[in-house]
Formats: structure tokens, C-alpha cells, sequence
């Protein structure tokens, strides 16, 4: 099926669902880096290594 076969009828978008579009991926952008921010702390532990100083401590 080639675009030039769909109708021009189902084609068409307009403003408000656009606008609803990219309220979506705003939204979605500042979700993961609110979560991100939120786990920043078991990310960086996941990836860093753990520190030998602790166990000296206790």
C-alpha cells in the first residue's frame, strides 16, 4: 500500500493532536530524568566501585 492510496481524509492532523504529541514526549523527556535523579544514587553504586575504607571504619 503506498501512501499516495490512503485519503487524504485519515492523513490529516490536526493542531490539538499535535499539541497532545508533544505534551507526550516533553512529559516522557522529563519523567526518566526525574527518575533518573531520583536513583541517581544506586546507578552510580551499580557502576562504581566499592570503597575499602568502610570496612576499616567499623
Amino acid at each position: 500500500m503506498h501512501y499516495s492510496e490512503i485519503p487524504k481524509t485519515l492523513v490529516y492532523l490536526d493542531p490539538g493532536s499535535g499539541s497532545i504529541i508533544l505534551q507526550l514526549i516533553l512529559a516522557a523527556i522529563l519523567g526518566i530524568g526525574v527518575f533518573v535523579r531520583v536513583q541517581w544514587s544506586r546507578i552510580k553504586s551499580l557502576f562504581g566501585r566499592k570503597d575499602n575504607n568502610d570496612d576499616d571504619k567499623e
